[in-house]
């Protein structure tokens, strides 16, 4: 039971933080937003090319918006020394790197779900792929986040260079966004297997992130 109010009290924390920082999370959500109104400039409004590419403009724009929210993972923890008082209390780095995750992906990457509709009349694309592209959403989006995790805990261990794991999570979601793009103009049971493959990517990387991440997590705190 102690457990569970310190897991509620670290969700909670991290809602408050979140809220007293809402500017640099709205910037995420900008930036995105920036980002496909550029492209539409950039193209020029043919809806032909846009509902050839559209998604894919999407997708690396989801991608790009994570980079910027990789310092939210176990940086600021790690300063103010917030990941060893978790510790402390009686949880483990595993648990603690399931947390974090849990809450990066509530409080970064649900609100997608109310932006990528906007994306989509900016870029006039065909409804008629809408949903898939939410369901690849809803898969791909924790496996990012997991490779966010990763990348923000290998971080810790290399505070010089931070493009590092940004480049971490461009090379590492190549498969996501291929997988997640090609749903769209291909048969029903091509869409099924590449769903399969995606959920089985998400429970891949489910399985692999707690330990890794907690892994890098000792290792920064040992070398701290």
């Amino acid at each position: 039971m102690n457990s569970i109010n310190i897991i509620i009290a670290i969700i909670y924390k991290e809602f408050l933080l979140f809220y007293r920082n809402f500017t640099d999370v709205l910037s995420i959500f900008l930036f995105f937003i920036l980002g496909i109104i550029i492209f539409v400039f950039a193209i020029g409004y043919d809806e032909l090319i846009l509902n050839k590419i559209g998604i894919g403009i999407i997708w690396a724009l989801i991608l790009l918006s994570n980079n910027l929210s990789l310092r939210k993972f176990y940086q600021d923890d790690f300063d103010n020394g917030n990941l060893i008082i978790f510790h402390m209390s009686g949880l483990s780095y595993e648990l603690i790197v399931i947390i974090k995750i849990l809450t990066i992906w509530i409080f970064l990457q649900l609100p997608f779900f109310l932006i990528i509709p906007i994306a989509w009349l900016l870029l006039n694309i065909n409804m008629q792929n809408f949903e898939l592209v939410l369901l690849s959403f809803l898969i791909g989006s924790p496996i990012i986040t997991c490779i966010s995790s990763i990348s923000g805990s290998m971080n810790l261990l290399n505070k010089k260079n931070f493009a590092i794991g940004s480049l971490i999570i461009m090379v590492l979601s190549i498969p996501i966004i291929i997988f997640s793009v090609n749903l769209v103009d291909t048969s029903e049971e091509v869409i099924r297997a590449q769903i399969n493959i995606l959920i089985g990517i998400l429970c891949f990387f489910l399985a692999i992130t707690p330990w890794a991440s907690s892994l890098c997590i000792k290792f920064a705190i040992q070398n701290n």
